[in-house]
């Protein structure tokens, strides 16, 4: 039996007994790195995968149908695993098995996929992906980085993936706009970096949406929040409470306003605006906005606060802003202040007393002359309720705030905690805790019970007093 059918069929030539997933046989007879294998008088020439990938890459591309629908995954890709088998056929390049589907697997994600990325993206253990230059990449799991085995060709390979997911939805990045906010098709949120502002190479940052969003039951499951605090922020929901989610970075709050906004009645007509599009509301009635960038010349932006001010002219029942950074605050508590009970955004803070500083300090961005007082008087009369999340020491994300806003006591806005977190101890690398009612009523309840939805005081502590 000659070398070339040993390695085809797994054969041990140590042994002579046959392995039949022919792993041992090949390890054993092939490097490492992937080598062309050649029928005796021809050039004994060993290409490493890389450059095989892109000669082979290069074919298919050329060979390719351009007016080909990439939008049907399955024919396109058999269609490209027929050309990819002829290729092969015709430069008689023998790879093994494991081989042959690795390389397939790669050609096939730059075409249809994002090349390197793309079995992570598939990897739903991962929530997070950090590009960091061409050849440092890490991911998040269970709220821990990790670096993984994965790279790119070059600087240039990763741009054409950035320039790959960007393109679709309108957006660009070069020297002159050299940072985007994107997604991908999944909603997945998207943020790039290119030189000069990066000095290690472009810097790609994907936040992970799952196909199956997380529910309700996983959130419990978690220990995110507790069954009470869940009930009585779906009744909050349901009796048109204006709600602000705040937290730090990746501490959960969009997915916990996908899962709050589960609670709106399916008979309400909903606004969303967010800068990349990542809400996943389940409702029939949602209109979602994207804002968008100013184009090469300058012209044609479209801001979150232009987007809010639009909103109100388009008969919304609720307007939820994806996150509220800017002078769009000052538009936001206006319309909650005008019949549009029932809202919510996020915002990044520390603390719940911090969300409040955070808002009047954007709604001065806004450049309207406005005394302290009368802004946080709008604050104080707009918002309701805060629900403040964390990510733990454990990677974990918990909330850990869920605070009344009461009103005013001179010029300071006075708040009120109706659940907080108690951390018990930190034990084999976990935190113990719970979250806990702190035995007090907000007073909007009388609001929630005018609605028909009466909560037990046992929600709020034994005896849940009243204020």
């Amino acid at each position: 039996m000659s070398l070339l059918k040993r390695i085809e069929q797994g054969t041990n030539i140590n042994s002579n007994k046959v392995d039949p997933d022919g792993e041992e046989s090949r390890s054993k007879l092939v490097n490492l790195q992937s080598r062309r294998v050649t029928p005796p008088g021809i050039s004994n020439q060993r290409d490493t995968l890389s450059d095989l990938k892109t000669r082979v890459q290069n074919r298919l591309l050329a060979e390719l149908d351009p007016s080909m629908d990439v939008s049907k995954i399955s024919e396109v890709r058999n269609t490209i695993q027929d050309l990819f088998d002829q290729v092969l056929a015709e430069e008689n390049i023998i790879l093994t098995r494991p081989e042959k589907f690795r390389l397939f697997e790669q050609i096939a994600a730059e075409i249809l996929g994002f090349g390197p990325l793309q079995p992570l993206l598939e990897d739903e253990s991962i929530t997070e992906i950090m590009v960091n230059g061409a050849k440092n990449l890490y991911v998040e799991r269970k709220g821990k980085l990790y670096r993984v085995p994965v790279t790119f060709e070059s600087d240039e390979h990763v741009s054409r993936i950035i320039d790959r997911i960007v393109a679709p939805i309108g957006r660009r990045i070069d020297e002159s706009s050299p940072y985007v906010d994107a997604r991908l098709p999944d909603g997945s949120r998207v943020n790039a970096v290119i030189p000069p502002l990066s000095l290690v190479g472009p810097v790609l940052t994907i936040r992970k949406f799952f196909k199956n969003p997380i529910s309700l039951d996983q959130l419990l499951e978690f220990g995110s929040i507790t069954p009470e605090a869940l009930q009585f922020l779906k009744a909050c929901v349901e009796s048109r409470i204006n709600i602000v989610i705040s937290g730090g970075t990746g501490s959960g709050k969009t997915t916990l306003l996908n899962i709050l906004s589960q609670f709106i009645p399916v008979d309400e007509r909903i606004i969303t605006i967010e800068n990349a599009a990542e809400l996943q509301l389940r409702q029939e009635h949602v209109v979602t906005l994207e804002s968008r960038p100013a184009n090469i010349e300058g012209r044609g932006e479209v801001t979150i606060r232009d987007l809010v001010v639009n909103s109100l002219r388009m008969r919304p029942d609720r307007i939820i802003v994806g996150e509220i950074r800017d002078g769009a605050a000052l538009d936001m508590l206006q319309a909650m202040n005008t019949g549009h009970d029932g809202s919510m955004t996020t915002l990044h803070s520390n603390s719940p007393r911090d969300t409040l500083a955070r808002l009047e300090t954007m709604t001065l961005m806004a450049g309207v002359e406005l005394p302290s007082r009368a802004i946080r008087e709008q604050v104080s009369s707009a918002i309701d309720l805060i629900v403040h999340q964390e990510r733990m020491r454990d990677g974990t994300r918990k909330i850990v705030n869920i605070t009344e806003v009461s009103g005013m006591e001179g010029d300071v806005i006075t708040t009120t905690d109706i659940f907080l977190f108690e951390q018990a101890g930190y034990e084999q690398n976990k935190v113990i805790g719970r979250l806990r009612p702190t035995g007090l009523r907000p007073k909007f309840m009388e609001k929630i019970e005018a609605t028909g939805i009466h909560l037990p005081s046992t929600i709020f502590g034994i005896g849940g007093r009243r204020r």
